[in-house]
Formats: C-alpha cells, sequence, structure tokens
C-alpha cells in the first residue's frame, strides 16, 4: 500500500452539510448523528424550519379558525373553566377572555422561543442521564443539536395539521392541543372521552414516537453508548412524563 493510500485511509470522513443533515435525518439518521458526533453541532437549520412551518399553522389557524374560536373551544372542553366564566361577571368575562386569547397568540408569536428553551431543558436532563446513569461521554451541546434534529418530523404533523385546517375542518371541532391525527386521541371526543383515557391516547402519537426513536439513537451514538442505553434513558424520561399527565387529567376530572 502506497503513503497516498495510507493517508487516504486514515482521513476523516468528510463532513455533511447542513441540507444533508437534514435530509438525512429522515433517511438515514446514523449519518447526521455521528456527524454531530465528529464535531459539527450546528442547529440552525433545523431550528429555522421549525420556527417557519409553526408560523404557517399559526397563519392558518388566525385566518381559517380564529383564536376566539379557539379559545372558546378549548374553554367548551374544560367543564371547570366554562363554570367559572359563567360565574364572573359580563366585564370579567371579557377580560379573562382577552387574556386567554393574548396567550394564545403570543405562545404561536414566541414559539420559537419556547422550543429553544423547552430543548435546552430537556437535553440538560438527557445530557445528565445518558452520563451520569449509563456512563457516556456526551456534551450538552451534543445531546441539543440531537434533540433538535430529532425532532425534525414533527413538521409532518404541523403541516398535515394546517392541511386538515385548510381541507375544512369544522371551527367549532378544532382543538388547538390535538391539532393532526396522528394518535389515537384525535379519534376520540375529548368532551365525552375520560380525561385521563384521553391525556394516555394523546400520548401515543406516532409522530412523537418516531421522534424518541431518533432521539435516542442520536443520543446513543454522541454518548458514545449502546442503542438500548439510549431507549432506555429517552423512553424512560417519556414514560415518566405522559404518567404525570395522566394522573393531572385524572385529579382534574
Amino acid at each position: 500500500m502506497s503513503d497516498v493510500e495510507i493517508q487516504n485511509t486514515g482521513a476523516a470522513a468528510p463532513g455533511l452539510t447542513e441540507w444533508q443533515r437534514v435530509t438525512n435525518t429522515f433517511t438515514a439518521p446514523s449519518k447526521t448523528f455521528d456527524d454531530i458526533k465528529r464535531g459539527n453541532k450546528s442547529w440552525w437549520m433545523p431550528f429555522v424550519i421549525v420556527a417557519v412551518v409553526g408560523y404557517i399553522l399559526f397563519a392558518a389557524v388566525s385566518f381559517k379558525i380564529g383564536m376566539q374560536t379557539v379559545v372558546d373551544n378549548q374553554i367548551r372542553l374544560d367543564p371547570k373553566a366554562e363554570e367559572r366564566l359563567a360565574q364572573a361577571t359580563p366585564e370579567q368575562r371579557e377580560t379573562q377572555m382577552k387574556i386567554s386569547m393574548n396567550i394564545t397568540e403570543g405562545i404561536f408569536i414566541a414559539s420559537p422561543v419556547v422550543v429553544l428553551i423547552v430543548l435546552a431543558l430537556g437535553s440538560l436532563g438527557l445530557w445528565a442521564t445518558i452520563n451520569f446513569v449509563f456512563g457516556g461521554k456526551a456534551t450538552f451541546g451534543s445531546i441539543f443539536s440531537v434533540w433538535m434534529f430529532a425532532g425534525l418530523p414533527g413538521i409532518l404533523k404541523v403541516l398535515l395539521g394546517t392541511v386538515v385546517i385548510f381541507a375544512g375542518v369544522a371551527p367549532e371541532s378544532f382543538n388547538i392541543k390535538n391539532y393532526a391525527p396522528t394518535n389515537i386521541g384525535a379519534f376520540l371526543n375529548p368532551a365525552e372521552t375520560n380525561k385521563a383515557l384521553y391525556s394516555l391516547a394523546t400520548s401515543l402519537d406516532i409522530v412523537t414516537i418516531w421522534t424518541l426513536v431518533l432521539l435516542a439513537i442520536g443520543t446513543a451514538a454522541v454518548a458514545g453508548v449502546k442503542r438500548n442505553s439510549g431507549y432506555i434513558a429517552v423512553f424512560g424520561w417519556w414514560a415518566i412524563f405522559v404518567l404525570i399527565g395522566v394522573g393531572m387529567a385524572a385529579a382534574m376530572s
């Protein structure tokens, strides 16, 4: 073997472009996560994509459903909130409705910032779990980048929800908390279904499971541990939060 061949054999694999990392997340996720492990922790591209798609949904909801209807629907699905509103004076009701609309609209507008905060907190917990419990060697930055790319399947849910809105969904039946038919809960009537059962059914979401699988694969890759460890860490935390959500729903029912 010549010196040139030896040098070529030992050369580092070329890094991926931003678009390659995005597309590989859907077609060959290990390539994206291996690229992150090699030190390319850039996450701006999936963040921009998620933000843009989120604002597309915001526009669809604003023009086809209306924020007033969104708030009205949420109140109707919460008997306790509906009761409190019924007992309030007209002035109090008007004030509460304005506050609810502003909060709902504000969450949409600030959604990119909300995404960053949620992912930062989640990455911190996952970083601690995979390193201190499973003996991994991941950095916080690599876990954060993995999570940003693992969340890309979520854009399909948002786009599907946008299609459903423009396809003519009845505004009075629109549920902002479950706007796309990607989980069992989407086929149940939230007003007639036990809240704990509805919370569990909504958690069994195909896009969420897809994201969790990608997150587990990526976490294991950047931490240098077996995939089983990644699956246990990711799905373990998910199960905890699902149980908390079901418990809270049961307590409020």
